[in-house]
């Protein structure tokens, strides 16, 4: 309070004061007279506040294709545990430990197994700043992978990739490369706008950066198996065959898809092709009438895509089943059950009256169960189902090494759930995964000779909690946080020589 307010309500320090002492003194008179008085006390007793945890913990698995036959090599080279995979490839590295592996799966097969509870400390890393990958002698066609498991303990945080390239260095040049490229006098090589790099989000963990989304490299092939029994008629069935024939026109090759319908019997209209227009006159010619038999139409659409004449052993199998009725549940069961044990991932559409709980039951999982109350929301599932299907895993950053970690430098915020709109923060006590790969072409010349990279990866971690905007500088300085920027928890170096 100012002077001038002091002033102008008669009252300054010195008076207040003043008046303080005068109350207590006759408070103090006052008790010199009875005690008599009614009396009360409550309280609220024993209490605490104690600061929740956000701790980003990490393993990961590298992977290296460097030629057949150099185990010894690789073994030199600072992998004394490297497992050779076969065809060229070697599992490099990963934690836990190879020696520590059995006890590692024993844990982690526990029910509800806690990665941020003290038992699995030993087995992550935790700011240790580990390289993931020093390799020497690379060559024109090599390549590596690392997957990085993400483990936030225990409060939903956003997530941030960072890193710098901190080496690339041209070290001595050649005389291939003289003669290729003459003398070089800046001493910056250029192997780091030679390598190609790919970051993406590892959906299921499995060191392959899957972009169709069918959890595989080869093709999709994918059956529609539609109801057309007699409560289909009119709009359900129109609607049907707007939303499937535009699912349908989606897809690309090599991708094949097969047109399959239901009533009291099922039958396959149209077998696996790459000749869209042939599968969309298929539906296009559905008619509505007859009982429903969901696991004979199952059963047909299983049958089309493990044994059909274009069925390719290996491909991704996907089942779309849509129905607005009602059937055998136990048959149901048994024909979806099989198909699902074969590989197949069934998808399920309960249009209307649909009895929705078996529908949701058959589905391969809950988030792969969809439902349509009215024709006009079969447009929406079937758009929804194709984004999953033919989407696939997302790709974060790709380009040439230089221009990755150019990106990697400012920060790039990522996105804890990729199903919902906008970014999300990654849940607590999550599980995801990120892959990171980097390729040196084949055609690749002799100006890469002797050059070297060098360079940091890591991610940083911020409380989501009353943090509307998460913006963070990666530069020293931080923007709406109270923790620094990033320090990495990989580093890597990769080199070529003759």
């Amino acid at each position: 309070m100012s002077q001038d307010t002091n002033d102008k309500i008669g009252l300054s320090r010195r008076k207040v004061l003043a008046g303080l002492g005068a109350v207590g003194v006759a408070s103090a008179g006052a008790g010199l007279g009875t005690t008599a008085y009614f009396n009360d006390t409550e309280s609220f007793d024993g209490n605490t506040l104690t600061a929740g945890e956000l701790d980003l913990k990490l393993d990961y698995k590298s992977t290296y294709l460097g030629g057949p036959g150099r185990l010894d090599d690789i073994e030199a080279m600072g992998y004394p545990d490297v497992e050779d995979l076969g065809d060229g490839r070697y599992l490099l590295d990963q934690t836990p430990s190879p020696a520590d592996m059995q006890a590692w799966e024993n844990l982690v097969m526990e029910d509800d197994f806690d990665f941020c509870s003290p038992e699995a400390d030993e087995y992550l890393v935790n700011g240790d700043g580990i390289p993931i990958f020093t390799l020497e002698d690379v060559k024109p066609g090599d390549s590596g992978e690392v997957t990085i498991s993400v483990h936030i303990c225990d409060n939903p945080a956003y997530l941030y990739l960072a890193g710098e390239l901190t080496e690339n260095a041209e070290n001595d040049q050649s005389e291939p490369e003289l003669g290729d490229e003459g003398e070089d006098t800046d001493g910056v090589g250029e192997l780091a706008d030679s390598i190609e790099v790919c970051v993406w989000y590892d959906e299921d963990c499995d060191n392959v950066y899957e972009p169709t989304g069918t959890g595989q490299q080869n093709e999709l092939e994918v059956a529609l198996v539609s109801d057309v029994s007699g409560s289909m008629s009119g709009s359900a069935l129109s609607s049907l065959k707007t939303a499937a024939t535009s699912f349908v026109g989606n897809l690309s090759s090599p991708d094949e898809a097969a047109a399959i319908s239901f009533n009291s019997g099922a039958t396959t209209d149209q077998e696996l092709t790459t000749n869209y227009q042939l599968v969309q006159n298929a539906i296009n010619n559905y008619s509505a009438g007859g009982g429903t038999s969901i696991a004979a139409g199952i059963d047909e659409g299983a049958d089309e895509l493990l044994n059909g004449t274009n069925a390719t052993a290996g491909a991704s199998k996907v089942m779309i089943l849509l129905s607005d009725g009602n059937s055998s549940a136990s048959a149901a069961t048994t024909a979806a059950d099989a198909a699902k044990n074969a590989g197949i991932r069934v998808f399920t559409v309960a249009l209307g009256s649909a009895n929705t709980s078996l529908l949701q039951s058959l589905a391969s999982s809950p988030d792969d169960a969809f439902v349509a109350p009215d024709p006009a929301d079969l447009d929406t599932v079937y758009a929804e189902i194709a984004q999953i299907v033919l989407s696939g895993e997302q790709k974060i950053l790709s380009g040439t090494m230089s221009e990755v970690f150019g990106q990697l430098s400012e920060g790039v915020a990522l996105d804890g759930d990729r199903q919902e709109e906008g970014r999300q923060p990654y849940p607590g006590a999550t599980t995801q995964c990120i892959g990171f790969e980097w390729t040196l072409p084949a055609e690749v010349g002799n100006e890469i000779q002797t050059d070297s990279v060098g360079f940091d990866i890591g991610l940083y971690a911020e409380q989501s909690r009353h943090n509307d905007n998460p913006q963070v500088a990666f530069n020293g300085t931080d923007v709406n946080s109270t923790s620094p920027g990033p320090a990495p928890n990989g580093t890597g170096n990769v080199s070529n020589s003759n």
